[in-house]
């Protein structure tokens, strides 16, 4: 495979400032992927920061997708390397959504979501290709670099709750994006991992509604109840906050799915005995630390 990329000479974090273990095609093998291994979910530290995002403007309107900027060639290159070697992935994030509704976000993020199984041979066949490669946090993320442009590689959620798995390929959309084939991550997969996205900077609501709007009564909300679980009480508030935004298009939730939360929440008023548990970290990071270090609460994710 001929390297299509050089490296980034400046140092990493004066790129991201993201702490990471990173390593060179030269250094990387299947085998360094036992580093992610060794990392336990009580390892995970509940103040590790998150990644500024930009704002991000959304439009609604006819599909659309920027396909000409400065950072499609390498993103378009990305994909043709992972595809010639027939690595699966599916195209997540903003790109995902943008391709399934219809709406433009002139986002310059580009979110590939993948099994932790297949993390060491897409790493290592992007460090082959010439990329710098990196685990940057051993519970969901990984990425790829080629001197100011990289791609998220991401296998769980950054609140811990789930993996991807092989559940989220067989309802995913084949499409194509920088003319290269591709499969685009099912819409109830990107409403469920959005709907925990409750930063101070970052808050992908706007991204839950607008599914919804766009798609509502084409959603299998059988399997969105399935994927939220115990935690039906994010999509409640979500589906709460959608008829307030959209009072006149309230009909994009089938009323059964409404129903059938309200009727958990309506047996469910009373406090829990786990009075010292703070779910807050599922939705924020770094917002309710005070929770846990001041008033000595127990973060949700380390029961």
């Amino acid at each position: 495979m001929l390297a299509i990329c050089a490296f980034d000479a400046r140092p990493l974090a004066t790129r991201h400032q993201l702490p990471a273990t990173s390593y060179s095609a030269s250094s990387y093998s299947p085998t360094s992927y036992q580093l992610l291994a060794s990392y336990s979910a009580s390892s995970y530290s509940p103040l590790a920061t998150h990644n500024s995002f930009m704002a991000q403007r959304l439009r609604l309107g006819p599909q659309m997708i920027n396909t000409s900027g400065e950072h499609n060639a390498f993103y378009r290159r990305t994909l043709q390397v992972l595809a010639e070697e027939r690595l699966p992935f599916l195209i997540g994030g903003a790109f995902a959504v943008d391709y399934l509704l219809g709406t433009s976000r002139q986002t310059k993020d580009l979110d590939l979501f993948v099994t932790p199984e297949d993390v060491p041979a897409i790493l290592e066949t992007l460090g082959m290709a010439g990329y710098r490669v990196e685990i940057t946090d051993p519970q969901w993320l990984g990425k790829a670099f080629c001197g100011h442009d990289f791609v998220d590689i991401i296998f769980g959620f950054g609140n811990g709750i789930t993996k991807i798995d092989g559940s989220w390929f067989p309802d995913a959309v084949k499409g194509e994006l920088w003319g290269v084939e591709a499969l685009f991550c099912p819409l109830e997969e990107s409403l469920w991992s959005k709907a925990f996205v409750m930063e101070r900077d970052r808050f992908d609501g706007a991204d839950v509604a607008h599914i919804i709007l766009l798609k509502g009564p084409e959603l299998d909300w059988r399997r969105i109840l399935g994927r939220f679980g115990p935690h039906w009480r994010v999509l409640l508030a979500h589906l709460t906050l959608f008829g307030f935004v959209y009072p006149g298009r309230r009909d994009r939730v089938p009323e059964w799915v409404l129903r059938e939360l309200i009727g958990r929440l309506s047996g469910d008023l009373e406090p829990s005995p786990d009075s010292e548990t703070c779910f807050g970290p599922y939705l924020s990071r770094t917002q309710y630390v005070y929770d846990l270090e001041r008033l000595g609460m127990v973060d949700a994710r380390e029961r």
